[in-house]
């Protein structure tokens, strides 16, 4: 249990952890949308002890560079936010997805400053 939700028992990461994996790349195509549902599937493993948010949001930052997807980092003041996106993403995937878009276009921001 992590933060009220019910995570991979240990026993069965590594089996959660490969159908993950290969559901994830039998995707056609990846965009913004299986990003983040990967990164709520990966949080909801909790493959780790300890460092999986962190972790899981390097994938997530690593996986917007791989596929041209404008990447972002979920700032503290979006935590709150983030953490119910990752609660409530069974149910309303829009937080999660919100957040995320949020995040992004914060991080585009920055991205045109440093351009000029």
């Amino acid at each position: 249990m992590v933060g009220g939700s019910e995570t991979s028992h240990p026993k069965h990461v590594a089996g959660d952890m490969r159908n993950l994996l290969k559901s994830y790349h039998q995707n056609d195509t990846i965009d913004f949308k299986e990003i983040v549902d990967f990164h709520y599937h990966f949080e909801a493993i909790h493959p780790f002890q300890d460092g999986n948010g962190r972790v899981g949001r390097l994938i997530l930052f690593k996986e917007c560079l791989a596929y041209n997807v404008i990447p972002f980092v979920i700032e503290d003041e979006f935590k709150f936010f983030y953490y119910r996106g990752l609660k409530e993403y069974p149910r309303v995937k829009e937080f999660l997805l919100d957040t995320c878009l949020s995040a992004q276009d914060n991080f585009k921001i920055m991205l045109d400053y440093f351009s000029k």
